[in-house]
């Protein structure tokens, strides 16, 4: 049997197109998930302070939660203060801040704060099946940079707080903002630098995991500084 040209061409197409439906959707935790993420939740007593995100002296904002990440999906901090949507297994929903890490956890599970979980089933359940995704946190004032203890101009270590978006760049210029010097994340979530900014103040930038930016001008290079930024992420 012979087909025109312009047959086979829609054969194709249509060949094409029922491959790449069939072909699954991927949704890597670590960047913005292309669909909700299947895993289990459970409830513990929160440590928003003291987690393995660092948030000292951090309020949650209103209206959001906390929660702990299981170490499958913690990618060296890389999700800390990220906010997501969880909804449980009879359609409610709560947003929740990652600040902690939760240990030996199954992959995308969620160790949510006490408070939260009985708004998605009764604490007598335990452990509850839940889909999930990363979402903006509703969050309206600008983000900070938070100097760790013992940083100086020979030391350089900060962290980002009060983002609405995952940080994926943290930046540091001494020239102001002619070059830049990129940090190392830490499993802590501060983004370090060995041998320190060498000023005794510079400029930070970060970048959001969608590519959005903002630079804190002339911040101290000094141990437990928090300097407020004039905006938030895009």
């Amino acid at each position: 049997m012979l087909f025109s040209i312009s047959t086979l061409a829609a054969i194709s197409a249509f060949a094409s197109a029922a491959l790449s439906a069939a072909l699954p959707v991927s949704a890597n935790p670590n960047t913005i998930a292309k669909r909700a993420l299947s895993g289990q939740a459970t409830f513990y007593g929160g440590n928003t302070s003291g987690g393995q995100c660092s948030f000292t002296q951090y309020t949650l904002p209103s209206g959001v939660y906390g929660t702990a990440l299981s170490d499958s999906n913690w990618n060296t901090a890389a999700n800390c203060g990220a906010c997501v949507s969880v909804k449980g297994p009879n359609g409610k929903s709560i947003t929740a801040m990652i600040t902690d890490q939760c240990p030996g956890c199954g992959t995308n599970h969620l160790d949510l704060y006490e408070d939260a979980f009985p708004n998605l089933a009764p604490k007598s359940a335990g452990v509850i099946d839940v889909t999930w995704d990363y979402v903006a946190c509703p969050i309206t004032s600008p983000l900070s940079i938070h100097m760790k203890t013992g940083s100086s101009q020979y030391w350089f270590s900060a962290q980002v707080v009060n983002a609405k978006r995952r940080t994926t760049k943290l930046e540091v210029s001494t020239d102001s903002g002619k070059t830049w010097k990129a940090a190392a994340r830490t499993t802590y979530n501060f983004f370090e630098i060995s041998s320190g900014s060498g000023a005794t103040s510079a400029w930070i930038r970060v970048t959001s995991e969608t590519g959005s930016t903002v630079t804190v001008k002339n911040v101290s290079q000094t141990g437990d500084v928090r300097a407020t930024a004039t905006a938030n992420y895009a």
